[in-house]
Parts: C-alpha cells; sequence; structure tokens
C-alpha cells in the first residue's frame, strides 16, 4: 500500500495542505478532486516524488513503482519514431535484446559440440527465459495494441515524434505509462487530449488495470466510469469519499447543507453572547457572567463557508432571431497540399440546433468548425449564413490573442459592451476570477487562466450562433457547470467539439461524426450516439459474412493434413504449457505461505516480537508482489496459448 502520511506544504504563509493523510491501497480507482487552486495537481508531484513537501511523508514498499503523467510538458526524444519512444520506455527488454543478438552469434561462430557452443546454448536459453518473462516477445503487439487504442495509426508507428502536435505527445507518454503498468499510476487530466473513442478505449483499458489509478479530471462521466473512491481536497484538507463522483457530490452536498445550518446556528449563538456581553459589561453584578461569555466566544471554533460555495448564475442576453437557415454548406472541398480533408462535404444547419461534433482526432473536426466560423480558407464549395446570423466563436488558440499588457479586468472592457464593472467581475467570477484575481496582468497568467478569460470576454458579445472548440478543457466542476447552465438556457444555434460528455449531454440534441471521407448526422445527444453505434458495429460484426475454403481434397489427404498440423499445434503449445504449470506450482506455492503468514498476524501475541513483525511483514509484501507478477506471466503465457490455438482454429 502506499502511505500519505501527514503531508504539508505552504505557499507563501498560506497552507495548501494542512497535515494531509490518505492509503491508497492495491488496486484501486482513485479520483482525486477539489476546486481550481486546491492542489490537486501539486499532491501528484509530491507522490510521485517530483516536489518535496515541507512535512510529512509519503510510503511505499520497495518494490512498488509510481507513474505519474502530468499535465503538459512532455518532451520526447526529437530522433526517435514514436514506435521506439515508446519502446524507449523499457530499457530492460532493450537490453535484453541487445544480449540475446550477441549471444546468437556466438552461437553462429561456434561449432557444435565444442565447450564454446555449450555455453553458448545454456546462456541462449537463460536469455530467452529472462525475455519471456520481461514480455519481451510480446512488446511490439502489445505497444501496437496501446497506440491504437489511443488513436494512432500504423502509419504513425514509424513517424519521427516531432511532427506531432503537443497533445499527440501526450498520447505517447500515456501510452508509455500504460505499457509499463507501475504500481500506483497517476494521471492528470488525462483526457484534456484524447477524442471520444480514444476516450472510450481508455476507460476501459483502465477498468482492468491491475495496480492502482489516481486521476485528476474535470470529466464527471469518466470519473464516474472509472472510479470507486473519491480524494477531496478543500481548504487545505483532504476528505475521502467511498464512492464515484456522484456519490462524493452528493455526499458533500449533504455536508454542505449541514454546515450551513451549523453556520447558521453558531452565528445565532455569537450574536447572542455578543448581546449579552454589551449589555451587562459595565454591570459589576453581572461581570462574571460577562467574563465568562467573553471567554466562550475566544474558545469558539468558528465555522468558515468560503464564497465559492454561494449560488452563481451566467445566462446569456437574449440573442436576436435569425432566419431558419442559419448555415448552408455544400460542395465544401479544403485541402492541405496532397491531404484533401473534406471532398464535396453538404451540410445545413437550422436555427435553434445544438449540436455536438465528435469524430477522431485528425479527421477535420476543428477544421470544420474554424471554416464554418469564417476562419479558415477552403479550395472549392459554398458556404453561405442565413439571415440574420452573428456568429461566435471560441477555440483555445485566442487565449495568445489576448493583450498581456492589459489587467484581467481591463481586457474584459475591450469587448466594447456597457457592461458595468459589478457585471463584468460576475462574469470573470464564473470563470474563477475572484477578488483581486481581476487586477493580475495578462502577461502573468498561466495558460489555463488565458483560456477561461478568453472564453469569458466571448461571452460578453456572444451572437446568436455559437462555435466552441473544447470550451471546458481549463474549467473546475463549478465553472463547467455555470457554463452548461447558460448553455441549457441559450435560445440561439450551437455547434459545440468536446468529448466531455456529461458537460454536452444535457445541451445538445444533435451528434454530428466527422470520420475521415464522411459526416454523419445522428438525431440525439452523445449517450445516443455511442449506444447506437456500439449496436451498429454489434450488429456488422453478426453479419460479417464467413470465408469459407471451396477446394475439394480427398478425405484422406484432409486427415493427414488435420493430422500434421495437430502436431504442430502440440510443439508450439508444449512449451508454452509446461511453462504455465511451472507458474501455477509457484503461484500455490507463494499462496500456500501468504496464507501460513496470515494466520500467524492474526495471533494476538504476534506484535510483541517487533523484529519479527517487520521481518514477516516485509516478506509479505514481497509475497503479493511475487504473486501480482506470476499472474501477469500466467495471464501472457496463457494469452499466448489462446492466441495460438484461435490461429489454429481459424485456419480449420
Amino acid at each position: 500500500m502506499l502511505q500519505i502520511d501527514n503531508i504539508s506544504l505552504y505557499f507563501g504563509e498560506r497552507p495548501l495542505f494542512n497535515e494531509i493523510s490518505a492509503t491508497i491501497n492495491p488496486g484501486e480507482r482513485i479520483g482525486l478532486v477539489g476546486p481550481n487552486g486546491a492542489g490537486k495537481s501539486t499532491l501528484l508531484k509530491v507522490i510521485a516524488g517530483e516536489q518535496n513537501a515541507d512535512g510529512g511523508s509519503v510510503k511505499m514498499s520497495n518494490t512498488a513503482t509510481v507513474g505519474y503523467l502530468p499535465q503538459d510538458g512532455v518532451e520526447p526524444d526529437p530522433n526517435l519514431t514514436v514506435m521506439q519512444e515508446v519502446e524507449h520506455a523499457f530499457s530492460e527488454i532493450l537490453e535484453l535484446r541487445d544480449i540475446y543478438q550477441s549471444v546468437q552469434k556466438k552461437l553462429e561462430n561456434s561449432t557444435a559440440g565444442s565447450p564454446e557452443h555449450d555455453a553458448a546454448v545454456e546462456e541462449f536459453g537463460k536469455i530467452q527465459h529472462q525475455m519471456e518473462d520481461a514480455g519481451a516477445y510480446s512488446l511490439g503487439a502489445d505497444i501496437e495494441r496501446v497506440l491504437d487504442g489511443l488513436g494512432f495509426s500504423p502509419s504513425d508507428f514509424s513517424r519521427p515524434t516531432t511532427e506531432f502536435s503537443g497533445g499527440w505527445l501526450m498520447r505517447i507518454a500515456l501510452a508509455k505509462l500504460l505499457l509499463k503498468q507501475p504500481t500506483y499510476l497517476m494521471l492528470d487530466e488525462p483526457t484534456n487530449h484524447l477524442d471520444i473513442e480514444s476516450l472510450q478505449w481508455i476507460e476501459a483499458f483502465l477498468k482492468q488495470y491491475e495496480g492502482a489509478v489516481i486521476i485528476v479530471s474535470h470529466d464527471k462521466a469518466f470519473l464516474n466510469s472509472v472510479t470507486g473512491r473519491t480524494l477531496a481536497l478543500d481548504r487545505g484538507n483532504l476528505y475521502d469519499y467511498a464512492g464515484n463522483y456522484s456519490f462524493f457530490e452528493k455526499k458533500y452536498a449533504e455536508e454542505m447543507e449541514l454546515l450551513k445550518k451549523q453556520y447558521e446556528n453558531q452565528q445565532k449563538e455569537i450574536k447572542q453572547t455578543q448581546e449579552f456581553i454589551d449589555r451587562f459589561r459595565y454591570k459589576a453584578t453581572k461581570a462574571k457572567q460577562v467574563q465568562s461569555r467573553i471567554k466562550q466566544l475566544e474558545k469558539m471554533e468558528r465555522i468558515e463557508i468560503d464564497d465559492y460555495e454561494a449560488e452563481i448564475t451566467f445566462r446569456f442576453p437574449p440573442p436576436e432571431r435569425s432566419g431558419q437557415v442559419v448555415m448552408k454548406v455544400q460542395d465544401l472541398v479544403k485541402r492541405y497540399d496532397d491531404l484533401t480533408v473534406f471532398d464535396g462535404v453538404d451540410y445545413e444547419i437550422e436555427r435553434g440546433d445544438k449540436i455536438a461534433v465528435v469524430g477522431p482526432n485528425g479527421a477535420g473536426k476543428s477544421t470544420f468548425i474554424r471554416i464554418l466560423a469564417g476562419i479558415e480558407p477552403y479550395q472549392d464549395g459554398s458556404l453561405e449564413y442565413g439571415y440574420n446570423v452573428t456568429p461566435g466563436y471560441f477555440a483555445q488558440h485566442q487565449a495568445e490573442e489576448l493583450n498581456p499588457a492589459n489587467n484581467v479586468l481591463d481586457e474584459m472592457k475591450t469587448e466594447g459592451t456597457r457592461d458595468s464593472e459589478t457585471r463584468l467581475r460576475t462574469i470573470l467570477g464564473c470563470f474563477l476570477f475572484t477578488d483581486d484575481d481581476v487586477f493580475k496582468k495578462v502577461s502573468v497568467l498561466s495558460g489555463g487562466e488565458k483560456s477561461r478569460l478568453a472564453l469569458a470576454k466571448m461571452l460578453l458579445n456572444p451572437g446568436n450562433f455559437l462555435i466552441f472548440d473544447e470550451p471546458t478543457n481549463h474549467l473546475d466542476m463549478q465553472s463547467k457547470g455555470i457554463l452548461q447552465q447558460a448553455l441549457q438556457q441559450f435560445a440561439g444555434t450551437l455547434m459545440i467539439v468536446s468529448h466531455d460528455r456529461d458537460f454536452l449531454d444535457p445541451i445538445v440534441d444533435k451528434t454530428l461524426e466527422i470520420q475521415p471521407g464522411y459526416l454523419k448526422t445522428w438525431l440525439g445527444n452523445i449517450s445516443y450516439y455511442l449506444d447506437k453505434k456500439s449496436d451498429q458495429e454489434a450488429e456488422a460484426e453478426a453479419n460479417k459474412p464467413v470465408q469459407k475454403d471451396d477446394r475439394s481434397i480427398s478425405r484422406k489427404e484432409q486427415r493427414r493434413i488435420e493430422a500434421e498440423r495437430r502436431n504442430a499445434l502440440s510443439k508450439k503449445l508444449k512449451p508454452l504449457k509446461s511453462r504455465l504449470k511451472e507458474i501455477e506450482k509457484g503461484i500455490d506455492e507463494m499462496e500456500t505461505r501468504q496464507a501460513e503468514i496470515e494466520t500467524e498476524m492474526a495471533n494476538s501475541d504476534f506484535y510483541d516480537d517487533s523484529e519479527r513483525v517487520k521481518e514477516v511483514s516485509l516478506e509479505y509484501e514481497k509475497i503479493k508482489t511475487d504473486i501480482a507478477d506470476l499472474l501477469n506471466k500466467w495471464e501472457e503465457i496463457a494469452g499466448r496459448i489462446e492466441y495460438v490455438e484461435n490461429e489454429y482454429d481459424e485456419e480449420s
């Protein structure tokens, strides 16, 4: 297990962590949540050993490993291809491959029967065994499987890493972590760079992951799907909830309601006590009671409720009514040099449509909405806005167009609206700019803060046809909820590129799927689209024609061929099954010893001998780790047996 023990960390005089503690058990799926600035990313860095705490410690067994995926800043080797970069994470296997090749040369250059040859044969057997244990034989296939799941095509595997954007580089880093399978896997906003297909794949992967997983994410649907426990950072403290994000949300709301009642009761008590003190302060007959009340107030532990707990709402001004047809696209052609993204696309948007845009990264989602927003040129076809249509467009790059010399509030004022300063500050508060934050210079804002400011600016003059490209990437749960509620009430037309199902589902009523080569509209929200897509794929698989071999051969010849194939299969499977039996025997022996230790530890006098406790505990942890390793190897060998048997069945 991983023990977070009384961790303290200060930023100036403010405690970010106030002696927080938690235990992470093997195999747990944990969501780490809290408002922006609560310290979620910092806590992951402390656990990963990338940042020092001011007090406390992080403890785990010597055999445990930690894998950490940051939000950004990943820098792969520019001289490697995607496949090489991922393989590079497995230095042990690469070293074994080098030894394997070296021993192979010894075999080729020595005479059969000679001492050198015999020694090389023995060494060759050992290295093969080591490579099998390390998973070297399945590494290539495993890498391809994970890269494919994360959206890379086979042609991408041999491309240099320098050809990929920051989002794709994060996927490469994620692939390396998933394949290394650390004991404790920590992911900081892993969904920001994924499309809907990759998101579904990683959900399924993490549900089957054998180690513990700790996830920081603002994607509620993702957290609900993957996690079963929630740790919440709030005002320097860490709270533990035995359920997913929705469970936490419900319990937290109940706790806040109770806290508000306690706060109100305490305020009444404080008021009554203070009135008594003020009334009888100068009466000698009441001096003793007054002093008692004063001490009572001084000792009272005050209940505090932060301002951000207050209900904040944002509502769009009523948009002007547009014509029935908001936009009409005909025979659209878009190319980048030799790459054709769209070839003769037709599409029409009507007033009041609320459209989610989904599809794999690289299919052209962002390109399509930039064309609709009028900021991306195209080669052929036509695009026409309907009557009285005023588009509003938001994308992450707009954050770079802010004036670095302005402060946050002044940047809002450049939008030229007549909104009062109070109104501007209210909107900024919806997007986490509170109190003196509005006077911070744009030049000192983080990337996420700039994106939130750009979004707030866009909402001042929204138009009646709003186009968003990943608007929620830098919003916390509260800000997402405020934007979601505002968009639900918006009376105009919407088009949103996002993979956040929980955010989109209550807003949209159509889903535009963009795939390489075609567009398709689904008359429902994201959940409807995913369900229907899954049904279609299952039906297509069920109706797949079975390929039959029409060649006629004699019954005798057929029996001979089948006998040869069975013999070949037996030869292939024999060493694998032998190895499987060895592993099963090892697991049985270790589980027997594990049971013996558990019996010993259950004895009341076991803990009297501290040295014995330490010795047995270390052995117990090692056995659990070894059993897990053997189970992994068992699954790998069993998988190889199944693969060989399936090949045989398919050929039959």
